[in-house]
């Protein structure tokens, strides 16, 4: 849990340092008086601060975000008794549009460079690995909602609509039909190509939370023993490594699916085993531990299976990052889309820093850390250039109404949108905490 909460709060700290750089340094390139510059919010008081020129900075409590007070500027501290005197040369008010315009773009425009930066250093340092989709020989296994969608066990996906599955990931499949909207796939069955048409109601279904984990179906890959825990069951009963086992209490199991599916429904805490070793068929009883268990290590898919990493150099990586960052901002359009016209369901989507700091993990992964880092960066820019007061998305709306009419709206206008967009924040706050509460506490 430590891990998990410790990775949560770097990824954090360093997105909200360098989101609010991004407002902090052309401010202070247009000589705009920055009053103050903090990692969280710091409502009544700060755990650290100190005082450097005009700016205090210094650490907040409440690990919300984080904030830069731009003198002369209507924002979530809602300074009233500044903007009601004159305007001064050092304060945002008093600075062209299209200076206050990069002001207000900085902190999302660093979001999208260091997602991109991120992306690309992670193809760096350690590639694109994938398993061929043409290695599974023996097709795959599937869940009951992969069944009911058309798709049986034995089946090849070929492809997503129209695009090749070469890379074989469930997870990708599923954010093709969630996410982008594909209606058929093409499988290989029976040594022939059939096209599935998927109905639109998996929309909904694949993107319920109660089915956030599924991954549909896997790899169909034999059952073979790697090692045998000594003193086990298996042990006694005289199990090696290597043996294949194709078969318990009396069925057929030729593949790990089958046997997982036979073993879990089991009515006795004594299995026969039908075994594979030398060429020969015998059989083996074994008696289950305490804990249900007969004490083998299995070979694992990846024994099976063709993987293969696709490596950049320095010159390609800045490619393969700008290529992931599109797609991955492609897929949150697409998805805020499909929210807005019922297709998803908000309260499935929606999610506080519980469901974000859990999607890290109980184990410090360096890559895994910078994947998320870097999705939660372009996530940031994204979300913060909605045009919602509040956020500077709504600073720029309203700059760029500006830039164009040249009528700039008034400080009371702003005063009353900013408090609006903040209560709508605050309300989608509390809303995804709630959500939070409830899937992991009752």
């Amino acid at each position: 849990m430590w891990i998990t909460i410790l990775q949560f709060f770097a990824s954090l700290s360093i997105l909200v340092v360098l989101h609010e750089m991004g407002h902090f340094l052309p401010a202070k390139w247009f000589k705009t008086k920055v009053e103050k510059f903090y990692l969280f919010f710091d409502p009544y008081f700060s755990l650290f601060k100190f005082q450097k020129g005009d700016t205090e900075y210094g650490i907040g409590w409440l690990p919300l975000g984080g904030y830069v007070k731009i003198a002369g500027m209507i924002d979530e501290s809602f300074d009233k008794e500044q903007m009601e005197g004159p305007a001064q040369p050092w304060e945002f008010r008093s600075k062209p549009a299209w200076q206050r315009l990069i002001i207000m773009l900085g902190g999302v425009t660093v979001n999208f460079i260091l997602g991109v930066l991120l992306f690309s250093m992670i193809f760096l340092k350690w590639g694109d690995s994938y398993i061929v989709n043409d290695s599974l020989k023996d097709g795959i296994y599937v869940d009951s909602i992969a069944h009911e969608m058309g798709l049986r066990d034995g089946d090849l996906i070929k492809k997503i609509g129209e695009n090749e599955f070469t890379k074989f990931s469930p997870g990708v499949f599923k954010n093709e039909v969630v996410i982008k909207g594909i209606r058929d796939i093409t499988v290989q069955r029976n040594n022939a190509d059939l096209k599935l048409p998927i109905d639109e109601k998996y929309v909904g279904v694949l993107s319920a939370y109660a089915n956030r984990k599924i991954e549909l179906f896997g790899p169909r890959v034999p059952t073979f023993l790697d090692s045998i825990a000594t003193e086990s069951g298996a042990a006694k009963a005289g199990l090696l490594k290597g043996d294949q086992i194709v078969g318990i209490n009396g069925i057929e199991t030729k593949f790990f699916n089958e046997f997982q599916d036979v073993f879990d429904v089991r009515t006795s805490e004594t299995l026969v085993l039908e075994i594979i070793r030398d060429g020969r068929q015998i059989s083996k009883e074994v008696i289950l531990d305490e804990d249900g268990k007969i004490g083998v290590y299995w070979k694992a898919p990846s024994n099976f299976l063709e993987q293969n990493t696709q490596h950049y150099s320095f010159s390609e990586c800045f490619g393969a990052g700008w290529n992931r960052s599109l797609e991955f901002l492609g897929d949150q359009i697409h998805a805020f889309s499909r929210m807005f016209t019922g297709q998803i369901k908000a309260k499935d989507s929606l999610g506080s820093f519980i469901s974000i700091g859990k999607m890290f993990g109980t184990e410090w992964d360096w890559r895994r850390f910078w994947a998320m880092t870097a999705m939660l960066s372009l996530l940031l820019g994204f979300i913060n250039l909605l045009p919602i007061p509040a956020l500077d998305g709504g600073h720029v709306m309203f700059l760029l109404w500006e830039v164009l009419t040249g009528k700039k709206p008034s400080d009371k206008f702003l005063e009353i949108a900013t408090l609006g967009g903040f209560i709508i924040l605050i309300i989608i706050m509390v809303y995804a905490l709630g959500l939070d509460i409830v899937r992991h506490l009752f």
